[in-house]
């Protein structure tokens, strides 16, 4: 855990992915250090495949963007504004690599440990949260959200059933109207709403 909240004596090991999602391709830089260096990770293609992109509104945060995945296929594919957040300097440096790479320019990239710099409201924040990280900053990510959304504000999340998907629903449950989208290979993607 130490490694990827921290990692600026971490090795470099740069590459570059292709990858085709919702019949766009794009093309990413991974490094050590960061979240599903390899490949794209299946929880993350889930989750993009589940959400109902033409109502996500017109603000969207992407909470935990990693290397980006999430906010840059959203910029690319839909006329929204996307701001992401990561507390992995790595990361985030990828992320801006990311966006340059797939000709983007409606995101916003910058470092927020949870919601800490966060100051504004979105209509829905999106997230893959790092489940290792344990549960108090993934519950920090989650039940936090509720201060940054908009009237009828909506959080898309996908976790592992292996990883505390059925306690995470009935903690959201206390605080959100949830539902689940999609459950696929233990995946759980699911949405909560105001």
């Amino acid at each position: 855990m130490g490694q990827y909240f921290d990692n600026d004596d971490l090795k470099s090991s740069r590459q570059k992915h292709e990858i085709e999602l919702l019949g766009n391709k794009f093309s990413f830089y991974t490094d050590n250090g960061v979240f599903s260096k390899r490949h794209l990770d299946y929880g993350t293609r889930l989750l993009l495949e589940s959400i109902p992109l033409n109502n996500i509104g017109d603000k969207v945060l992407d909470m935990g963007c990693g290397y980006g995945i999430i906010g840059i296929v959203i910029g690319k594919l839909m006329d929204v504004h996307v701001d992401m957040v990561d507390v992995n300097r790595r990361a985030l440096h990828l992320a801006k690599m990311n966006a340059k790479e797939n000709n983007l320019d409606n995101v916003n990239i910058f470092e927020s440990d949870c919601y800490s710099q966060i100051k504004d409201k979105y209509s829905t924040i999106i997230s893959n949260p790092p489940i290792r990280a344990g549960k108090k900053v993934v519950y920090e990510m989650l039940l936090g959200a509720k201060q940054h959304l908009c009237d009828n504000g909506q959080l898309f999340l996908v976790v592992r059933k292996e990883q505390g998907a059925k306690s995470l629903i009935f903690d959201l449950k206390k605080e959100y109207n949830v539902e689940v989208l999609k459950r696929s290979k233990g995946f759980f993607v699911i949405k909560c709403i105001l």
